[in-house]
């Protein structure tokens, strides 16, 4: 009987008890998955970072700050660039990022994402501003590599690693894409012509080569003569030719024209 005189009173005890725990526990405990951290403050001073897995907070007394440890992708806006040699081109870019001090990035910057994302907009208009339109359209690969390294330097106060950056697109005046096809054709056939050049050049020093060996072996003119009345007689077979030797216009050749 004492015991259901005592019951009332206990029910009256846990209850608010009750209700406590259930307030102050998820103020209390913080579970951080593999990829995450909590920043801790205690009374506004830094303790330092924790986790993964299971943390133990005083309530009202610390708070934390989870911070996600995974690569993050910003895509930086389409810019406006004029580039070295005075061409007006958009472009824009993505940016691979993460996270490797936790603590500077709540600590030395209020918002690392906006602060990256702004130093990748101005570094890029920066960097493409210095290139011609020539590297900026062959040499990607080596822009991309100083972009990152920039981008880089600059946040890592910041408690950010910048892993990658890709320049997407580069936009051209239509005016600028028509002059580019102009000059394209006209280096294909400055190309053409000096191959053609180049092959007749060759085949002249191969008839140079071929007269100077029929000189020295009067035979082999012969020989190419019967091979042509050969190739005539089988390719044109209603055609007559009589042939005449060249030695009959020999004395023709020597004779000078009389004086005056």
């Amino acid at each position: 009987m004492p015991l259901l005189e005592a019951l009332p009173k206990l029910i009256s005890w846990a209850i608010p008890l009750i209700i406590l725990a259930v307030i102050i526990l998820p103020q209390a405990i913080r579970i951080l998955r593999e990829y995450e951290r909590g920043v801790i403050f205690r009374l506004g001073k830094l303790l330092g970072a924790k986790g993964p897995g299971l943390i133990f907070l005083i309530p009202i007394v610390d708070r934390m700050v989870r911070m996600d440890l995974r690569v993050v992708t910003i895509s930086v806006e389409k810019q406006e660039v004029m580039t070295r040699d005075n061409v007006p081109v958009t472009v824009d870019a993505v940016v691979y990022f993460r996270v490797i001090d936790p603590q500077a990035a709540v600590v030395k910057v209020e918002n690392f994402l906006k602060a990256t994302s702004l130093m990748s907009q101005t570094t890029l208009r920066s960097v493409l501003g210095q290139a011609p339109l020539d590297d900026l359209l062959s040499q990607r690969e080596s822009i991309n590599l100083k972009l990152q390294e920039i981008i880089d330097r600059q946040t890592e106060p910041w408690g950010v690693k910048v892993t990658a950056v890709e320049v997407k697109d580069v936009a051209l005046p239509d005016t600028m894409k028509r002059a580019m096809a102009k000059q394209a054709e006209a280096e294909r056939e400055r190309r053409a012509k000096i191959v053609n050049a180049e092959g007749e050049f060759q085949a002249a020093e191969k008839m140079v080569q071929a007269a100077a060996m029929m000189s020295k072996e009067p035979i082999a003119l012969q020989l190419r003569f019967l091979q042509t009345m050969r190739e005539i007689s089988s390719e044109h077979n209603t055609t007559t030719f009589l042939p005449v030797p060249i030695d009959l216009f020999a004395p023709f050749k020597k004779s000078e024209p009389p004086k005056p």
